[in-house]
């Protein structure tokens, strides 16, 4: 098994290769991507059981400008266990520490389940960070809900000291779906968990790294091109957005897509039969890991769609809009809390419709995304995390 890799951060020292082992403690050198950071006396122990995509975009940025910092991440893996288990294979990498300190974690991690194995972190300021929440997860059958998520994020709800949720949609969501949650509960149904949570509760958006100088590149307006910068799983409703280009395409519509966004270990079967089916089409398939070239190929595209069935901010889709994409998103969830109205579509059929026409004229695009006014930076980096500092 790989040792516990090591990680380099502005003002955070590493701690090399993995933790010594005591008896009775977790064996670390059994766990694969273990990354651990640490300096003597932390001001703040960042915990992220799933360190990838926005989770790991949100600790990089924040780690940055907080000294003294403590990191322990697992690698973006099977995020259902890492909801699982990540509080079992954590608690043994933390050091002893000073009260002063804060305790800065994603909802994936059961922090309740953290301070009964680790009772001496009680203590910290504990800081919850909600990049999504599972009171709203879509499900694929209609059968009971596995509420063991949902109950893990209110514990540690009612263990946190402060939470901090990416929008209005996802805190609002959270807050008035307790009630139904707690009605599954057989019998003994607690009480007041919405009054014992909100008052804890904040709204911080994610803050992104905008860079101020950027020379847009020049976009094709032969054909239109199309971007689907999301995580290739279920809950991006990658089965809608492949649909409709594969009407078009049916309808005899000339375009261009590139299906970005990162991938994990189960990848939705739809990206096989799109990569078959859309072979002409497609001009990028598959993950950038190098942010600039990732950038470069947003510049290119018109539009940027999002099918999603699950988000609570969406930060692909802001950077696509940043670097020259016009957003067209679904009338729900965050979305109508950020963009404008000319860019939210009521339904499929009006998607289709709207892809077509720009398929049809590209440069009419370009036009609606020049017009676009939309604020940029209250979701920057130097906006927000003079407002993140203030939570250490």
């Amino acid at each position: 098994m790989d040792s516990p890799r090591k990680r380099t951060c502005k003002n955070v020292k590493t701690l090399a290769d993995s933790a010594e082992n005591q008896e009775d403690e977790l064996d670390v050198s059994k766990f694969e991507n273990v990354r651990l950071s640490v300096e003597e006396n932390p001001r703040a122990i960042f915990i992220e059981p799933f360190y990838g995509g926005s989770h790991k975009q949100l600790i990089d940025t924040i780690v940055k400008y907080i000294p003294n910092s403590h990191v322990v991440t697992l690698s973006a893996k099977k995020w259902h266990w890492r909801a699982r288990c990540s509080s079992l294979i954590i608690h043994s990498l933390i050091p002893s520490i000073s009260t002063e300190n804060v305790l800065f974690c994603s909802s994936i991690l059961s922090l309740s389940e953290l301070l009964g194995l680790r009772p001496d972190l009680q203590p910290l300021k504990k800081v919850v960070y909600f990049h999504e929440n599972q009171l709203v997860y879509p499900i694929r059958e209609i059968k009971q809900r596995d509420v063991q998520f949902a109950y893990n994020q209110i514990t540690t709800c009612l263990a946190a000291d402060i939470i901090i949720f990416n929008s209005n949609y996802n805190k609002t969501s959270f807050l008035d779906n307790l009630v139904n949650i707690i009605k599954i509960f057989p019998d003994n149904k607690p009480k007041y968990l919405k009054t014992k949570i909100e008052p804890k509760c904040h709204v911080l958006y994610f803050p992104l790294e905008f860079p101020k100088n950027w020379e847009a590149l020049s976009k094709c307006n032969a054909v239109l091109h199309i971007a689907w910068p999301h995580r290739w799983e279920f809950d991006k409703d990658p089965e809608t957005f492949v649909n409709i280009l594969k009407r078009l395409k049916n309808d005899n519509i000339t375009f261009r897509v590139s299906l970005l966004g990162e991938t994990f270990v189960d990848v939705p079967e739809i990206f096989d039969e799109a990569k078959e089916v859309l072979k002409d089409e497609i001009v990028r398939f598959g993950f950038i890991e190098n942010k600039n070239e990732y950038y470069e190929a947003l510049q290119v595209c018109h539009i940027a769609v999002s099918t999603a069935r699950h988000e609570f901010y969406g930060v692909s889709m802001l950077e696509a809009c940043y670097y020259g994409c016009l957003p067209l998103v679904p009338n729900r969830l965050v979305y109508p809390e950020i963009y404008p109205s000319k860019c939210i579509y009521s339904d499929e059929t009006e998607l289709y419709l709207r892809l077509k026409q720009y398929c049809l004229v590209p440069e009419l695009a370009i036009h609606h995304r020049n017009s676009l006014n939309m604020d940029f930076k209250r979701f920057s980096v130097d906006e927000l995390v003079p407002q993140y500092l203030q939570l250490f």
